[in-house]
């Protein structure tokens, strides 16, 4: 296999990395208001996130020639002190299983903590049983649905402290 870089996103990764999110989220049929899939940054995950470069990133993970396979952001999290959300954590069908969401989930974190962070938040569906089980791993924990989360779509809220 080919090597896989992790790098941040660029203009030119936004149209692979939304059709990727778009994707994953119509195959768990979670291709619904309140999700990823309507926001309106979601064509233009580079601009949105390097507006604020001091608590913003997005890491794509792309092969050796270029073709993007994955990634995930982080942005600044209102519900709790010095919390940043873990945004946007999708890969190609032929990435999954091979331990590549780990990987970006370890760039996302390293980012926070030097972005002053000190806790992780993070919210997702039960469809999505295997994130849920990687974010178990990586030691997030499930807590209450916070109370500066207004939408309902998703079900499945989680925290680490970092």
């Amino acid at each position: 296999m080919e090597n896989i870089t992790i790098r941040p996103i660029t203009s030119a990764d936004d149209a692979e990395i939304a059709r990727i999110i778009k994707e994953n989220l119509e195959a768990y049929h979670l291709d619904i208001p309140g999700t990823a899939y309507f926001d309106p940054e979601l064509d233009c995950l580079s601009a949105f996130y390097s507006a604020r470069p001091d608590k913003r990133a997005y890491f794509v993970a792309a092969y050796d020639d270029g073709t993007i396979i994955g990634g995930v952001g982080v942005a600044e999290f209102t519900g709790f002190d010095h919390c940043a959300e873990i945004q946007k954590l999708y890969l190609s069908d032929p990435a999954k299983g091979k331990g590549l969401g780990k990987r970006l989930m370890q760039a996302a974190e390293a980012f926070a903590r030097s972005a002053g962070y000190d806790s992780l938040y993070l919210e997702t569906h039960s469809n999505l049983e295997a994130a849920m089980g990687l974010y178990e791993k990586l030691q997030f924990r499930q807590i209450e649905k916070p109370a500066a989360v207004l939408h309902s779509t998703m079900n499945r809220f989680y925290r680490k402290r970092i």
